[in-house]
Order: C-alpha cells, then structure tokens, then sequence
C-alpha cells in the first residue's frame, strides 16, 4: 500500500516538477536555456521552496531517499564496526599474501577455464551466424512464413539471453553433471543468444545499395545474402566475435562457483576452508589473465577496424 502511494505521488508530483517555472525543474531549465535564463524574473519567483510544486518534490526526493535507506537495510554502524574492520583487514592481508605453492593448481585450472571459454565461444559463432539472417527484420519481412520465423526465433533468443549464464550452469550442472562441460554448455547457450542479437542488428544496419544491385541481376535470395549482406557483417562480426570471447573468459570463473568447473570451482573450495592466502592467489591469477585477455581483445578488434 505504502509503495502504491508512493509510485502515485511520484506520477503527480513528476507531472508538477516543470510544469511551473517556480518549481526546481523549471528553475533547471529558465536557468541553463540560454534563451530563458536572459529574460527578466517573474514576480514572486524568488525560489523554488516558496512554490507548492517545489514543496512536493523536496518531499517527494526525502521519500525517496528515506524509501531506499529502509528497502536497502543501509547500516553505516555496521560498516564501520571495529570487529567488522579487524575482519577484513584479515582478509584483505590474507589475500595480498598469496600462497604460491599451489601456482601449478592454479594454472591449470586457468587454463581449463580459457578453454571453457574458448570452446563455447567457437561453437556458438557458427550456430549464431546462421540464425543472425533469420533473425534480420530487413532480410524477413517478405512473407508471412518469413516474420512467424522471425517472430519465434526472436522470442527464443530473448528468453535464453534473458537467463544469466549462471542459471545455465546451474541447470547443466544437473543436467550432465558438475564440470567444465557443463560450464561450457552454459556459456555456449547465452553466447548463441548474445551473437545472434548483435550480429542480427548488425544486418538490419547494412547498406541497401548492393542487396538492390545484386536483386536486380534477378539473383535468388541466398545469392542476394551471400554477395551483398556477408560482405558487409564480416568485419563487424569478428569485432563481435572477440568481444564475446573476452566476456566469455571473465564469465568462465563466476559459473565456475556454481559447478560450472575451471578456476572458479577452486576458487569456491579455497574459500569454502577459509584459505584466504589460496584466495588471494587465484585472485590475483584470474586478475593478470583478464587484463591480458582485454588487452588483447582490444588490440586485436583496433587492428580489424
């Protein structure tokens, strides 16, 4: 009941906020217009807390602040408790001191965790460079057999992208079984989605030009999209493409917690004994790895370009 106040308070007083040149809004925008702030003040319009409009959303912004302290359970008290400081002092010492008799361990399972990483991400760009055409507005909306296509395959990819990687892992792990495969799985199933989004807009964007010059050699459809589309997605795609990987090696270590194999399952069995000094090496490994891996992504997507 209290939100629904709330939410309805905020709807009027939203509508009041520049609806009057007295209240903050519209002292925002007189102010900040060039035009506007150059015209002589109105009478009676000395500020904004003397308007009843300016009343109401000083009200509405203490609402809102006090609503998010309560809903968020904010606690400086806690923050900054002695007992609560000597314990991640603990921590954090623990981890700037890492054991590196388990490096070896530790590499290795790096190394499970690119590769994670490195398989789904290949066995995604092959399904989702073909569902990208049918999942183009421009290339489906010749026939009603074409946007019923379209329409399901959207909504498929929609769903399965919508389900973080870390739901995947979790349902593949019970599905095959805890490991790397099913890590694997996960990210494969939300790379496919991703891809399939960003290189289906990628098509829609194209030029019209050469499909109309390759359409008026009287060419079937899947000469129009091989000469005049792919042409034009290849760059962008392997733009795409390694970006994806990158997300993909940063997203191997978190389903790793949930069974999906690599460092993160490790990292999660060091964590669960409190082995804080073991922490701070797989912390500090999956840190070096991903700034390698970023830099470079990026440098390899700069030279594409």
């Amino acid at each position: 009941m209290a939100m629904a106040l709330y939410f309805l308070a905020a709807n009027v007083l939203s509508y009041l906020w520049a609806r009057s040149s007295r209240s903050i809004g519209g002292l925002i925008v007189h102010r900040t217009n060039p035009i506007l702030k150059n015209l002589p003040a109105e009478p009676g319009s000395a500020g904004w807390y003397k308007s009843v409009s300016g009343g109401f959303a000083f009200a509405l912004l203490i609402l809102t602040v006090y609503l998010g302290v309560s809903l968020i359970d904010i606690n400086l008290y806690t923050l900054f408790d002695k007992q609560g400081l000597q314990g991640a002092q603990r921590i954090f010492s623990a981890l700037m001191n890492p054991n590196l008799s388990i490096i070896d361990v530790v590499l290795a399972a790096m190394v499970e965790t690119i590769f994670i990483a490195l398989m789904a991400t290949a066995l995604a760009i092959p399904i989702a460079f073909l569902l990208s055409f049918f999942m183009a507005r421009n290339l489906m909306k010749y026939s009603r057999t074409a946007v019923g296509v379209y329409t399901f395959l959207r909504f498929l990819a929609n769903f399965a992208r919508s389900v973080e990687p870390l739901i995947w892992a979790i349902i593949f792990s019970v599905w095959v079984g805890i490991g790397p495969f099913a890590g694997m799985l996960a990210l494969m199933i939300h790379s496919i989605a991703a891809l399939t989004k960003l290189y289906s807009e990628q098509i829609e964007n194209i030029d019209r030009g050469p499909i109309e010059a390759i359409e008026a050699t009287g060419a079937n459809r899947i000469q129009v999209v091989w000469y005049a589309v792919v042409p034009q997605i290849v760059l962008p795609y392997l733009s795409f493409t390694i970006y994806r990987w990158d997300i993909n090696i940063r997203m191997a270590t978190i389903i790793g917690l949930v069974g999906g194999g690599g460092i993160g399952t490790l990292l999660m069995q060091y964590q669960g004994i409190a082995k804080w000094n073991e922490v701070g090496t797989i912390v500090i490994t999956i840190a070096a790895v991903v700034w390698v891996m970023d830099y470079l992504s990026a440098r390899i997507r700069e030279a594409i370009y």
